[in-house]
């Protein structure tokens, strides 16, 4: 029996409505962010947007999480890929990392070939700064065209 990692998602509230479909497929199939965890379970312990600019649930959400026992967070790809992406990003990963001492990882499915395309081509990404943000989320171009 393989152990169990706890995992708490945070989309961004422009995704309210998001049924989690990619988040939860990746996190099935171990795909994108998810690909760091090849040898354990994981548990979804907690779902929820971060309620909004500038992340009025961030603080809420991450206690939830960790009183559910999430050993780890994900910000959802959705920070990543939305136009423009979330200027927030940083700030929720160390806040939650600090507070709740929880590890943090930016990313839940791959990214998408169409949002590779169209942020290549705005050169949303062209700032070193994204590569660390992105870099989870950058599977191969057959799994980011199954992400469409």
């Amino acid at each position: 029996m393989n152990p169990v990692t706890k995992i708490g998602i945070i989309i961004c509230d422009r995704y309210r409505r998001c049924a989690g479909g990619k988040c939860l497929r990746s996190m099935r199939n171990r795909e994108g962010a998810f690909s760091i965890y090849p040898d354990t379970d994981l548990e979804l312990v907690g779902f929820t947007t971060c309620d909004g600019c500038p992340g009025g649930n961030i603080e809420y959400a991450g206690e939830e999480m960790v009183k559910n026992g999430a050993a780890v967070i994900h910000l959802a790809t959705g920070m990543v890929v939305g136009y423009p992406p979330c200027p927030h990003i940083d700030t929720f990963k160390a806040f939650l990392e600090k507070r709740y001492g929880v590890r943090v990882v930016v990313g839940t499915h791959p990214i998408p070939k169409k949002y590779l395309d169209m942020h290549t081509h705005l050169g949303s990404w062209v700032d070193p700064a994204w590569q660390p943000r992105i870099a989870p989320t950058m599977a191969d171009a057959a799994i980011r065209a199954l992400y469409d």
